[in-house]
């Protein structure tokens, strides 16, 4: 099946019972079984079903399994949110001594998760880039991952999968990429090597800015050793879904961070236009990049323009397309600001992925925590503008980005 067709037909089938197209919302806390056996089978995993919805849902599973096939992994983890799925990701693997090597264009969040994992004996290691060139030489025996945004936000550089993982597995360590602002539609990381992937589904996998989630998706093609990941070796029986088996009996259930039914459900349903949204906003945003370019004085930062040092890449892993972010410079915070608020169509919020344009000064709010290095590393700066653009008519976006510089 194409994209599109898998989005609708792939991974579910509805509700058996009902004839229900769409998986309907089990809005229940608990499952009730005929015997007690059942119920112990069930416990211990020997007998499918559901015992309790922080364990599993009829509607999480539903979702899940449509998001393991649009990702073409062997299964996948629902989580409470996207920062709850990079912690999970990570955690299901890690234990204190041990180090990561991460981007240095990170979302402010992440970054302060990895100063947070600190406390535990985790170690982070940044790389400018994640480059073979700038990871290889960070690599140590105590290296037990290596972490990074797919397309860095707002930062908006490409990390080139296919060398950066062919360095990671000859070093018996997992690429694990958060590719949240490519999403599926884009690219299936696993094609070129990623072993583990993430999603804040919260963003364009929704789609309608409604739901808080976040998903862990395993490829099952990583050769896991055991003896370098104790933690996973009691699960070593389960073979490729060793570190899923993991994840859903340890870190993850245990700190309860399920997705709930409701917020599933809204995933589900905006999971479905994923390629017709992606599509336009991919369009939308190469539009507005090339007004940016070419009519303004503003510094625009965007892949999918042939000036941007990421383009040959984006031609490489997404068909050309640069996603749905664009990042302009105004000169300053206070033209940063006036620009913005001279904007009458975009919504100033912290989100991406939106149906409608959101624009954000990132400097003041999502990385107001980080130091003035860390937000350099991730290209943010004291005048930078993120837009996470829409599916709006874009002669309207382009009137209104237009009279709003003109009025700075």
């Amino acid at each position: 099946m194409k994209f599109n067709t898998k989005l609708l037909h792939k991974g579910f089938n509805g509700d058996k019972e009902t004839g229900a197209t769409v998986t309907p919302i089990y809005q229940v806390s608990a499952f009730k079984h005929e015997s007690p056996e059942k119920l112990e089978k069930v416990f211990n995993n020997t007998a499918p079903g559901f015992a309790y919805t922080r364990i599993s849902n009829p509607t999480v599973s539903s979702f899940e399994n449509r998001i393991t096939a649009i990702e073409n992994g062997i299964g996948t983890v629902a989580c409470a949110s996207g920062m709850a799925a990079v912690t999970m990701s990570l955690l299901n693997i890690l234990q204190s001594g041990d180090e990561v090597i991460a981007g240095s264009g990170l979302f402010g969040g992440t970054i302060d998760l990895f100063g947070d994992l600190s406390s535990f004996g985790i170690n982070t290691k940044f790389a400018k880039h994640i480059t073979v060139e700038d990871v290889e030489p960070l690599i140590t025996d105590k290296t037990k991952a290596i972490f990074a945004e797919l397309i860095g936000n707002p930062a908006l550089d490409i990390v080139d999968i296919e060398s950066v993982a062919s360095l990671a597995h000859s070093k018996g360590i997992p690429l694990i990429l958060d590719s949240t602002t490519a999403t599926p539609y884009l690219i299936n990381p696993f094609k070129y090597g990623a072993d583990i992937v993430i999603h804040s589904s919260s963003k364009y996998i929704n789609g309608g800015g409604n739901s808080i989630s976040g998903v862990i998706v395993d490829s099952g093609n990583f050769k896991w050793d055991y003896e370098k990941y104790p933690n996973l070796k009691e699960y070593s029986k389960y073979g490729k879904f060793a570190y899923l088996a993991k994840l859903r009996n340890g870190i993850w259930r245990n700190t309860g961070c399920c997705l709930s039914p409701m917020n599933a459900f809204m995933n589900s349903v905006g999971l479905e236009t994923l390629g017709l949204r992606m599509e336009r906003l991919c369009s939308n945003s190469y539009k507005l990049a090339k007004f940016f370019e070419d009519e303004t004085p503003l510094e625009v930062n965007y892949p999918g323009l042939e000036s941007s040092p990421y383009y040959s890449l984006a031609e490489k892993y997404f068909n050309g397309k640069g996603g749905a972010i664009v990042t302009i410079r105004t000169g300053s915070k206070e033209r940063a600001f006036k620009l913005l608020n001279n904007l009458q169509i975009p919504t100033i919020a912290t989100n991406i992925g939106d149906t409608r344009t959101l624009v954000i000064h990132p400097a003041s709010t999502i990385y107001i925590h980080n130091t003035p290095e860390q937000m350099e590393n991730a290209g943010v700066y004291d005048d930078t503008i993120r837009i996470s653009v829409g599916i709006e008519d874009i002669e309207d976006l382009i009137d209104d980005f237009s009279q709003a510089i003109k009025n700075i």
